[in-house]
């Protein structure tokens, strides 16, 4: 693929254009379960001129209402409120009455989706729209399986908001909505474009003259010594009692550089034996190097991830795993000066994790699930998309979403980290959203590990262990991932 310029890879969401550096391969799951599908647009716009609305930008009649959306309508709405707050779903619910004069889409954020959202489920009485993110969120594969996701085909399919000419679906970069899909099937709509790697303060690699060790895992090892030896603080943190961080932010990237996409796919598709592949193998051993030479910060394992993003700020550690969502969670405690940047994970070569996520559903037993769609689309559209590059820090998968914002530090690093490793930017493992207890089993399992409860090797056997049984278990839906 060819390599392009950072002004060109924030081109693909400023003004559109080549999107190379943000077409991850993300996979597509196959299953078979039909989902519920809204009425579609009529085939025709109506060519009726467009009211006088309160918006900030002009608006076709068409693209005023093409999911043909009850009006008014009283929607519910339920949201994760994690690292990227919720101020933007806010912003988004006061587009979607500014559109439809009369209607709402109310906003509440919580924590813990599955546990507070389930019996709604079972109820027969979800919101209208949910962010299904967050530690403790609803297993979507199991969602899919029981039919209780909307096919978001009409939404794909309708005029964008703010595009002229353009479909909802033809204003996201490419590859941003793959984790959505399933057997064909868009389900989850992505609102975050999330780069995930190994933050640290720029200004104190500026201060002691150290260099990020992009191109090996033993030349942060050297690093790390460094900064244990000098004894100001410890190498590393991670997000203590939520140790999949170290998953997706650390052992992916290893993985990928060892072995590249294909041992994911198979460790997704439960292939027998996929966890003792030799680049995994390697990867989860270099990872035990933090374990075996004490350059984790003592306490970690108790710490929540906001306590642990907390002390990193404060200088106690020097390296944490996080995605880009980690500078506006912790933007009130950012000390003044800290430069806070993200880059790849070290090893050979160029590549870091890359894709669509927050994922947003409309239930199919909503009350209002057209308002739900709708509520999506102006969500999705590239007003929204620059007020959440503006105020959040992060960005959002939509070309022209950028345009006339000025970027964080943490953002700019991000681009300049795409930009490097344009071509090689991957989708991560999918097997948490797909199977619960796989899940859970590798995300205790991996806190034991760097607490050096058990070795690599006690790791991989729990894990294909969990694998084995999930792969066996008839109750269970099985996925597909092919890329």
């Amino acid at each position: 693929m060819k390599k392009i310029s950072r002004r060109d890879f924030l081109k693909i969401s400023a003004i559109g254009g080549s999107t190379a550096a943000l077409a991850a391969c993300g996979g597509a799951a196959t299953e078979e379960p039909a989902a519920p599908e809204a009425e579609a647009p009529e085939a025709e716009a109506p060519e009726a001129e467009a009211p006088e609305l309160d918006l900030p930008f002009e608006i076709a009649p068409e693209a005023i209402n093409p999911l043909n959306m009850p009006e008014p309508v009283e929607a519910e709405g339920i949201f994760f409120s994690g690292g990227f707050g919720h101020a933007y779903i806010q912003y988004a619910a006061d587009l979607f009455a500014k559109v439809h004069p009369g209607s709402t889409m109310s906003v509440e954020g919580i924590q813990g989706v599955g546990e507070k959202l389930r019996p709604r489920f079972v109820g027969g009485n979800p919101p209208d729209c949910i962010d299904n993110s967050g530690a403790g969120n609803m297993d979507f594969g199991a969602l899919v399986s029981e039919g209780q996701l909307m096919d978001l085909a009409p939404l794909m399919n309708a005029a964008a908001l703010d595009t002229p000419g353009k479909t909802v679906a033809e204003t996201f970069f490419p590859g941003s909505q793959a984790s959505g899909v399933v057997d064909g099937v868009q389900y989850a709509l992505n609102i975050a474009y999330s780069l995930a790697g190994i933050w640290y303060s720029g200004s104190l690699f500026e201060e002691k003259g150290w260099t990020y060790p992009t191109s090996s895992w033993s030349e942060m090892m050297d690093l790390c010594e460094t900064i244990k030896t000098e004894g100001e603080a410890a190498p590393w943190i991670y997000q203590g009692k939520y140790p999949g961080y170290m998953i997706f932010g650390v052992l992916e990237g290893l993985i990928y550089k060892h072995g590249g996409i294909q041992p994911m796919i198979d460790i997704d598709n439960l292939v027998e034996g996929a966890w003792g592949n030799q680049a995994v193998v390697d990867s989860l051993n270099e990872m035990y190097q933090l374990v075996e030479n004490d350059y984790i910060m003592a306490g970690t394992e108790g710490l929540n991830h906001t306590e642990s993003q907390a002390e990193w700020l404060k200088g106690s550690a020097v390296f944490i795993p996080c995605g880009i969502w980690l500078e506006n969670e912790m933007k009130d405690m950012i000390p003044d000066g800290f430069d806070m940047v993200v880059n790849q994970v070290p090893g050979e070569g160029n590549a870091c994790r890359g894709e669509g996520g927050e994922p947003f559903i409309v239930p199919s037993q909503a009350a209002n699930p057209i308002a739900g769609m709708e509520f999506l689309r102006c969500q999705i559209s590239k007003e929204s998309a620059k007020w959440f590059a503006s105020n959040v820090s992060a960005l959002m998968p939509v070309i022209g979403g950028t345009e006339g914002v000025e970027l964080s530090t943490g953002t700019e690093s991000a681009s300049a980290m795409a930009e490097a490793c344009s071509g090689n930017i991957f989708p991560g493992l999918r097997y948490s959203g797909w199977y619960g207890d796989m899940k859970s089993e590798g995300d205790a399992k991996m806190g034991d590990m760097l607490t050096g409860r058990i070795t690599p090797d006690e790791f991989i056997e729990a894990v294909e262990a969990m694998a084995a049984k999930v792969k066996a278990d008839p109750e269970v839906t099985k996925f597909t991932r092919e890329s």
